[in-house]
C-alpha cells in the first residue's frame, strides 16, 4: 500500500471514531466525503458469519425499547433469534450480495440445550440445522471438545453427512497418536486453513481454537495439544502468502479481547471473525433498544504489528445475530475498507402489554425497526423448520414442565466490572442498567454456589464451602423455569465432589481462579464463585496477590469470620474444576485421600434447591436473588 493511500484509509478510520456516536447503524469507514470510490481492479468480498450458537435452535421472546407513538419507549415483546431464522436471514443476505460471500461459523456449535444430547445422537440437530445454511468454514470452538475427540469426529461425521462441504478448521490443534480425529484416521476432518475463489480472487481462511480453555475446560484426549493462537496463525499467514493468497480472514475462536491482542502481533491478516467471548458489537442503540450492551464498534478497528488496519468482528451469542461484513481491497490485495450490520434476528409478531399493538403503534414500531438499522425482520425458514421439526419433537416434553419461577431476573455475568470490562456485554442491558452485577458478579453464579452448599449440608453429608466457576453456568432466569431452563444453566453434566483442603488451600485455589481469569491469555470462565465464602479482589495485581479479606460463614450463627489458614474446610465443587479444570491447580494437587467422588449430578443439585424454596400460589417455588452478603466477591477492583 502506498504512503498516500495509508494515509487516506486511516483518515477514514478517524471519521468514525467521531461521528460513531450519532450513527445508527455502526459501519467501521466514513461517510460519503472520505470513502475512495471503487477503482478499476478493487474487490468487494462480503462475509456473512455466527459464533457461539450452543445448540439454541429455538427462537426466544425478546422484549425491545420501542416508540409506539407515546413520550417514551415501551417495552414491545416480539419472537426473536433461532437457528431457521439465521439460515433465511444468511439466505437473504448473500442473495443481495452476489456472488462474492463467504459463510463462515466461529466456532461453539455444540452444548447449551437439550438440542445437544436429548434429540439425537450428540450434535446430530445442530449439525442438520448447520447443513441448512451450507457455511463455507466452522472452526473449531472448545465446546466442540466437551466429549473427547471421539465425540467431535461423530459431531463431524454428521456435519458431513450432507451435501453441504463445510471446511472445518484449527490452525492450532494437533490430534494426538490415539486420537479419533488424527490425520491417519480421519484425513481432512479438520485443517488448518482453507482457499476458498471468489469472483476469481483466493482468499484464505484461518481457524483458531483457544489453546489453553480448550485444554484446561474441556474434555480433548490428554495427547491432544494447542499451540499459542498467535504463532499458528502467522505460521498459516506465511504459508497462505507464499502461495499467492494475498486476502486473509482468521476466523478465530479465542474472544474478542484476545483478538484484539493477537492482531497486534500478526503481520498480514486483513480480517478476524471471532467468536468465545460471546461479545455484542455495533451502536449504542443496541442497549437502549433493549437488545444488550456492545462491547463495541461492529466492525472493530486493529492494527497488525506494522501498523496496518485489520477489521475485527463478532455476532455475540445463540442465535440471535448474523453478521454482515463488506470488505473491499485494491488490485494487490490491500485493504481498503469495511463496513457492515450486525443484524438482530426477530419476527414480526410485536405485542404491548401482551397484546396486539394498534394500527397506530404498528406503524411507530416499523418505523422504529427501520430506523435502527440492525434490527432485522426476518421469518424463520421453511427448509429449516422442518428440518427441526423432528428434534424438536424430541425434547418437547422436557422443555414443557415449569419448576419454579423467578419474578426478578437473575442476572448473568462471569466477571463483575462496569463498562468496558472483560464479560460486560454478557449482561442484560436492564442488569447492567441496574449496575449489581459490575459490583458483585452474577446472580445466577452465586445462586448455584449457593445451591450446592445448602443441598450438601442437606443430603450429601456436609460442606463448609464451595466453589462454581462462573463460565460453567451458562443462562440467566427469569419469569418461567422449565426443566429445560435448569439443564441450560448446567449443562455440561458434571458431577460433585467433596475435598478436605486447608485455608491456605482455599487462598490458593481462589487465586488459581483468577489467575486463569485476569493472567495472561485468561478468559473469564474460570472466575470464582464461593457459597460460604467471600473476599475482596484486586484484577491489577500481581498473580497470588489478587484476593483478600477471605472471610467464612458459620452457618449455626450466620457470623463471618476470617479464612484460617491452618483449619481445614470441606469443599463441595464439581468434578471438572476438583481435578484441575479452568485452571485450578491447586484442587488438582489434593491427594486422593482427602477427595470423594458425590456421585450427584450438579443439575440435579440445582433442581433439589429450588424444591426447598417457598412456594407461590400455584405451588411453584420462587427463585430470587440471594442477600447481599451471601455473595462470594465483596469488593471488585
Amino acid at each position: 500500500m502506498s504512503q498516500g493511500k495509508s494515509r487516506g484509509v486511516r483518515a477514514t478510520w478517524r471519521w468514525v471514531a467521531g461521528v460513531a456516536a450519532a450513527s445508527a447503524l455502526m459501519t467501521a469507514c466514513g461517510g460519503d466525503d472520505d470513502v475512495t470510490p471503487p477503482a478499476s481492479g478493487d474487490f468487494t468480498l462480503t462475509l456473512v458469519h455466527i459464533n457461539d450458537h450452543h445448540s439454541t435452535l429455538d427462537s426466544k421472546s425478546k422484549t425491545l425499547k420501542l416508540g409506539i407513538g407515546g413520550s417514551a419507549p415501551a417495552s414491545v415483546a416480539v419472537d426473536a433469534g433461532g437457528f431457521p431464522r439465521v439460515t433465511q436471514a444468511i439466505e437473504e443476505i448473500v442473495k443481495a450480495a452476489g456472488p462474492n460471500v463467504l459463510k463462515i461459523h466461529a466456532g461453539d456449535a455444540l452444548t447449551g440445550t437439550l438440542y445437544f444430547n436429548r434429540a439425537g445422537a450428540d450434535g446430530e440437530a445442530d449439525a442438520a440445522l448447520m447443513n441448512t445454511v451450507c457455511f463455507d468454514t466452522f472452526s473449531l470452538g472448545n465446546h466442540e471438545f466437551d466429549k473427547g475427540d471421539s465425540g467431535l469426529k461423530g459431531f463431524l461425521d454428521l456435519l458431513r453427512k450432507g451435501a453441504c462441504k463445510t471446511a472445518v478448521l484449527s490452525g492450532n490443534v494437533a490430534f494426538g497418536a490415539n486420537s479419533a480425529l488424527n490425520p491417519a484416521r480421519a484425513a481432512g476432518y479438520v485443517v488448518p486453513s482453507t482457499v476458498i475463489e471468489r469472483g476469481g480472487q483466493k482468499i484464505g481462511v484461518i481457524g483458531l481454537t483457544i489453546a489453553g480453555k480448550t485444554k484446561a475446560s474441556s474434555s480433548p484426549d490428554p495427547d491432544t495439544q494447542f499451540q499459542d493462537e498467535a504463532v499458528a496463525a502467522q505460521r498459516e499467514i506465511d504459508r497462505l502468502r507464499a502461495q499467492g493468497v494475498n486476502k486473509i480472514v482468521v476466523a478465530s475462536h479465542i474472544g474478542y479481547e484476545y483478538d484484539r491482542q493477537m492482531v497486534t502481533k500478526l503481520s498480514g491478516v486483513d480480517v478476524v471473525v471471532g467468536g468465545d467471548s460471546h461479545t455484542l458489537l455495533g451502536p449504542k442503540s443496541l442497549s437502549t433498544l433493549g437488545v444488550g450492551s456492545p462491547a463495541g464498534d461492529y466492525p472493530t478497528l486493529a492494527f497488525d504489528k506494522e501498523g496496518k488496519q485489520v477489521c475485527v468482528v463478532q455476532a455475540w451469542e445463540y442465535a440471535q445475530v448474523v453478521g454482515e461484513l463488506k470488505v473491499r481491497f485494491d488490485r494487490d490485495g490491500e485493504l481498503l475498507e469495511c463496513n457492515g450490520t450486525p443484524h438482530v434476528l426477530i419476527g414480526n409478531n410485536f405485542t404491548v402489554g401482551g397484546k396486539a399493538p394498534t394500527a397506530a403503534e404498528q406503524t411507530a414500531i416499523n418505523a422504529n425497526v427501520k430506523a435502527a438499522g440492525f434490527l432485522r425482520v426476518t421469518a424463520p425458514s421453511v427448509v429449516a423448520t422442518n428440518v427441526l421439526a423432528p428434534y424438536k419433537g424430541r425434547v418437547e416434553v422436557f422443555n414443557k414442565t415449569v419448576v419454579a419461577r423467578a419474578p426478578t431476573e437473575l442476572c448473568s455475568r462471569r466477571v463483575p466490572g462496569g463498562e468496558g470490562s472483560m464479560d460486560y456485554s454478557r449482561s442484560s442491558a436492564g442488569c447492567n442498567t441496574e449496575g449489581l452485577v459490575s459490583q458483585r458478579g452474577g446472580d445466577i453464579q452465586q445462586l448455584v454456589a449457593q445451591a450446592y452448599l445448602q443441598v450438601a449440608n442437606a443430603k450429601y453429608g456436609g460442606a463448609d464451602i464451595t466453589l462454581q466457576s462462573g463460565g460453567g453456568v451458562r443462562v440467566p432466569l427469569l419469569g418461567e423455569v422449565t426443566a429445560a431452563n435448569v439443564i441450560q444453566v448446567l449443562p455440561f453434566g458434571n458431577m460433585l465432589f467433596r475435598l478436605q483442603i486447608t485455608g491456605t488451600e482455599v487462598k490458593a485455589m481462589l487465586e488459581d481462579g483468577l489467575e486463569a481469569t485476569f493472567g495472561p491469555g485468561g478468559s473469564s470462565g474460570p472466575y470464582p464463585y464461593a457459597g460460604g465464602l467471600r473476599f475482596d479482589v484486586d484484577s491489577k495485581a500481581a498473580a497470588g496477590a489478587r484476593v483478600s479479606n477471605v472471610e467464612v460463614r458459620d452457618p449455626a450463627s450466620g457470623a463471618w469470620g476470617p479464612l484460617d489458614p491452618a483449619k481445614t474446610y470441606r469443599l463441595f465443587v464439581l468434578s471438572f474444576n476438583a481435578t484441575g479444570g479452568d485452571g485450578y491447580k491447586t484442587l488438582a494437587a489434593v491427594p486422593a485421600a482427602r477427595r470423594l467422588d458425590i456421585g450427584v449430578l450438579d443439575a440435579d443439585v440445582l433442581f433439589d434447591y429450588l424444591d426447598t424454596l417457598p412456594k407461590d400460589s400455584a405451588g411453584l417455588p420462587t427463585v430470587g436473588r440471594l442477600a447481599n452478603e451471601l455473595y462470594s466477591t465483596r469488593k471488585f477492583k
